[in-house]
């Protein structure tokens, strides 16, 4: 149809050839959109609608193609303390974060799931950091971020927002540092305190430093900040850590990536390096200390929500996911009023298995560790731990089970940890515990999808 209309209209053949190489630099321009805006979102979601309902579009776009993948996650996990009325306004959170996998763009989310009232971001950067105890950035590796094409967002009480992609390269195991900044009160800030990674504070709108001059205040805690993917030829896909302190990593070094989820996730770079057939996937650790299966803390939203109430979200709606590992029920043991009910806490345990078996992913479980010595131990309730492992390892419950009880315990006396394992307080393990959970586990038993029900 196009040649039949600029023959018509007697053209000279010059100017016809320059209208249909014109015509066919759009196609190839429209079709090259089309296909950047297919593969920036393997993970299923709709990200242009967190985004604002705009299509992202960033400073830049990505290099190459490849998967979108988690390569870094946090659990929102309470409001911060002392931050009911004005936030943290007028001061740039620096979240430092450490890549289980590497990719050639990065798109973080951040959540105001605790905030009354709506969040005011006017700036947010994203920078690989000078070294790995700093704030300072790398200064060519400074990217602003943008969220709908806007430096500024609104994120509503109760929300959370997708980045637009950045053109940046990030490697396996950096340090990253994601800045955001809001000068307009905003209520609680949504934090995760448990980070076991020092990030920083600074007065006034220092999202674009490239120095650490500024960030003059240190702080254990995650803000507002909830996830890292890349876009990656490194894996295809994410492997999900959902669990309590001991996967949150309590008690192991700062500063050193030292959880048992870091460890995997090493495991997996190596494998994948090595070309064995073993599954590329990237890591994310979605822990919360204290966290329990069944019972969540006071609170609207709850404090410290159950795995039951945050699967959806920490889990489901986490980008590319292929397998989960459920790391939970020695708080449900610990910590009820009364004993814990062993069949509640069964059931529990596979209603997760049921959720995501509806997705096709693949559930790893872990049997309890062992907590003899810790102030919380009596003979019931370790009479009630064997009792959810055997049923654990039974193969009733999960696709395939990891034996963290196995791997960690005494065994001269399986209801203690071992001593070299152990951290001292007798239910968390040291840097050398969280070293041997995360290398017991079967890297091929993270692979394939959900069993099909008979």
């Amino acid at each position: 149809m196009t040649r039949g209309r600029d023959g018509g209209a007697g053209a000279p053949p010059t100017k016809h050839r320059a209208l249909l190489a014109a015509i066919v630099t759009l196609i190839v321009a429209i079709s090259a959109a089309i296909y950047a805006g297919a593969s920036a979102d393997d993970g299923g979601r709709d990200h242009a609608l967190q985004a604002g309902g705009r299509l992202p579009r960033g400073d830049a776009a990505p290099a190459s193609t490849g998967a979108w993948v988690g390569a870094w996650a946090t659990a929102p996990a309470a409001a911060e303390p002392g931050t009911e009325t004005t936030g943290l306004a007028g001061r740039s959170v620096r979240n430092v974060v450490h890549t289980s996998v590497g990719g050639t763009g990065a798109r973080i989310t951040l959540s105001n799931l605790y905030g009354q009232s709506p969040l005011t971001v006017t700036h947010a950067s994203i920078a690989l950091a000078a070294g790995p105890d700093t704030a300072a950035a790398i200064a060519d590796t400074m990217r602003r971020l943008t969220f709908g094409g806007s430096a500024r967002v609104i994120i509503p009480a109760g929300g959370q927002v997708m980045s637009d992609t950045a053109r940046l390269a990030i490697p396996y195991g950096a340090n990253v540092l994601v800045t955001t900044y809001s000068p307009i009160p905003s209520g609680p800030v949504t934090y995760h305190p448990q980070a076991r990674q020092t990030s920083y504070l600074a007065d006034g709108d220092r999202t674009a430093d490239v120095t650490a001059v500024a960030y003059t205040t240190p702080t254990p805690y995650w803000r507002y900040l909830t996830a890292l993917d890349v876009l990656s030829h490194e894996a295809d896909g994410t492997v999900v850590a959902l669990g309590d302190s001991i996967t949150d990593g309590a008690r192991s070094q700062s500063d050193a990536n030292h959880r048992w989820t870091d460890v995997l996730a090493a495991r997996l770079h190596e494998a994948a390096g090595d070309g064995r057939d073993t599954p590329r996937y990237s890591v994310v650790n979605e822990g919360i200390s204290g966290n329990r299966l069944l019972t969540s803390r006071p609170g609207r939203p709850a404090d410290n929500p159950s795995g039951l109430s945050r699967f959806q979200r920490d889990v489901l709606e986490r980008t590319n996911v292929k397998a989960v590992v459920v790391v939970l029920g020695v708080n449900d043991v610990l910590n009820s009023p009364e004993l814990a009910d062993r069949d509640a806490i069964l059931t529990g345990l596979r209603t997760l298995v049921d959720r995501a078996h509806a997705r096709g992913l693949r559930v790893v479980g872990a049997t309890i560790t062992p907590f003899g010595g810790y102030g919380g131990y009596t003979e019931a309730r370790e009479t009630m731990r064997q009792e959810v492992n055997e049923e654990i390892r039974s193969g009733r419950v999960f696709d395939t089970v990891v034996d963290f009880d196995k791997a960690l315990r005494d065994p001269y006396d399986p209801r203690r940890m071992r001593s070299d394992y152990d951290s001292g307080d007798h239910l968390h393990p040291g840097d050398k515990g969280y070293a041997r959970m995360g290398a017991v586990i079967d890297l091929a038993a993270l692979k394939g999808a959900a069993p099909v029900k008979a």
